[in-house]
């Protein structure tokens, strides 16, 4: 999870909204990302979708079995599903979202019963760095 904070610090120093991932595979990240929403013109370059791309590449496949995701804070409905579709085997995050979460906070889309992939996580790992660095970055822009 420190990995995915210094993700979210590098975020910030761009002028993005500080959260950060890393995927890791067998003991090892395999691939970071942070939010590019602004630097790529794209909205789906949330953090989680740049690890996801890389970790892909870096794979050579699509299917990321066996692996857990460190994300800074509680994935949205986008990057929820795209971990389902992966197949990530595991989320592990800092911060609740509580304006769009999607593990537990707003949606249940991790766990749904319908779903035909179901992703265990675990919340509230390095919560309070990662509310600070949220809370720095928007303060500084008011």
């Amino acid at each position: 999870m420190q990995q995915a904070l210094a993700e979210a610090r590098s975020a910030a120093a761009a002028g993005e909204v500080p959260i950060g991932a890393v995927l890791v595979h067998a003991g090892e990240i395999i691939a970071r990302g942070n939010n590019r929403t602004i630097r790529d013109c794209d909205p789906t370059a949330h953090a989680e979708i740049v690890a996801l791309r890389a970790a892909a590449k870096h794979l050579g496949n699509y299917r990321l079995a066996d692996t857990t995701l460190y994300v800074t804070l509680e994935p949205c409905i986008m990057c929820a599903g795209a971990m389902i579709q992966a197949r990530v085997a595991r989320l592990v995050y800092g911060a609740d979202d509580a304006k769009g979460g999607a593990a537990r906070t707003c949606f249940t889309a991790l766990t749904h019963p319908s779903l035909n992939h179901q992703l265990p996580f675990d919340a509230g790992v390095l919560t309070e760095e990662s509310v600070k660095l949220l809370q720095s970055f928007f303060a500084s822009r008011r």
